[in-house]
């Protein structure tokens, strides 16, 4: 863990550099100024310089996009779960349904690579490892004469 962003209730006194910011949190320059943009991280202060100084605050919140990203939940979900951080006396019910929610999402999306590892697999079983003309691997790849052209592409534009 960064010294800056150490545990409990103690206040981070310092003002950061958009640069110690993003050095303390393992997150990108570029993407905290797009989570100031979109309003997840509130604009910093400016110095006289016209530099960004972040304080404390700043960075318990990128550390908790951070986390949350992390986890994979969406920006929006990320927003939801601030929001209800911030009122600390509510319930945590709606904290719960979303991550719920995000924890079914993965769930499902486990099973369909699980599936699709399966049917990788049965194709590699299926090759001879002869030349590629003979391939079950590059054949199944290929478009059938019964698939239009345009149903093949059922994952859209690359």
């Amino acid at each position: 863990m960064h010294p800056l962003v150490g545990r409990g209730s103690s206040a981070v006194s310092e003002k950061l550099t958009i640069g110690k910011l993003a050095s303390a949190t393992g997150t990108k320059v570029e993407t905290i100024r797009y989570y100031e943009q979109i309003g997840l991280l509130p604009a910093p202060a400016r110095s006289a310089g016209n530099y960004r100084t972040y304080e404390g605050e700043h960075l318990r919140r990128l550390s908790f996009i951070r986390r949350a990203r992390d986890l994979g939940f969406s920006i929006d979900q990320v927003r939801e779960l601030m929001g209800l951080a911030d009122r600390r006396e509510q319930s945590c019910l709606a904290a719960d349904v979303i991550a719920n929610r995000h924890r079914d999402a993965i769930t499902r999306k486990i099973a369909d690579l699980t599936a699709l590892a399966g049917e990788l697999d049965a194709l590699i079983a299926s090759c001879s490892r002869n030349t590629v003309a003979d391939c079950r691997i590059i054949e199944a790849l290929g478009p059938t004469l019964d698939m239009p052209f345009t149903q093949s592409r059922a994952h859209g534009p690359d």
